[in-house]
């Protein structure tokens, strides 16, 4: 996998960083390689030869690589959290988590059980054990497969300043998605969506103020 990814992959790909409260914009990528998604700092992607893998690229400037690997370190095994295989100067490879992350469950229409939000509560008092300070967990960076929750991103677990966004989704998971949404499975379009995450940001800022999550 890693011959593969610095002889094959990093030298046709395009990655950049736009803006950094954005996900990262790949321009190309060479074939058979698949896009898996993109945050704020990196792009992942994985090999159909390798379907239990993933590789995530860092975008140029970004930061933060080395400090992913030391929280998948100190987290070692645990269900909920995927384990790097290897770092490497601007990439990681990491276990593949398969599943479907909350953001694509309501887009979808597809239920997001209960379980999954108690697995969720307990992976993170859990990293909480092992010295990281869980952050940036929202729904596009937590999953749900069959019946159980996965958190995808741990790239900001070293950050020490308080984060409310789990905590917010709680409240509107059981405030309105679980007694009234649930019972009346629908798709949502992406553009409401994306309109209540821009909301969700500003009024975020405007709340905290600035260097909060």
């Amino acid at each position: 996998m890693v011959e593969l990814v610095t002889g094959q992959l990093l030298g046709k790909l395009s990655i950049e960083s736009v803006n950094p409260n954005e996900p990262v914009q790949v321009r190309h990528f060479p074939s058979p390689w698949m896009l898996l998604g993109a945050g704020n700092y990196a792009a992942v992607f994985y090999h159909p030869d390798y379907p239990g893998e993933a590789v995530k690229v860092y975008a140029p400037g970004r930061p933060g690589l080395a400090e992913e690997a030391e929280v998948y370190r100190r987290l070692g095994f645990h269900p909920a959290y995927s384990v790097c295989y290897y770092e490497g100067a601007n990439f990681l490879v990491l276990q593949r988590l398969l599943g479907v992350t909350f953001y694509d469950s309501i887009r979808r229409g597809a239920p997001i059980p209960e379980q999954a939000i108690l697995d969720i509560d307990n992976a993170l008092s859990y990293a909480r054990t092992r010295q990281l300070h869980p952050h940036d967990v929202h729904g596009k960076n937590v999953m749900v497969r069959e019946g159980r929750g996965l958190i995808v991103d741990v790239s900001d677990f070293l950050k020490q300043e308080d984060c409310s966004m789990w905590d917010d989704f709680k409240k509107a998971y059981y405030r309105l998605y679980q007694p009234i949404a649930s019972r009346w499975m629908f798709p949502v379009p992406g553009t409401v969506l994306e309109l209540v995450r821009k909301g969700y940001q500003l009024w975020r800022r405007r709340k905290k103020g600035r260097g909060s999550c």
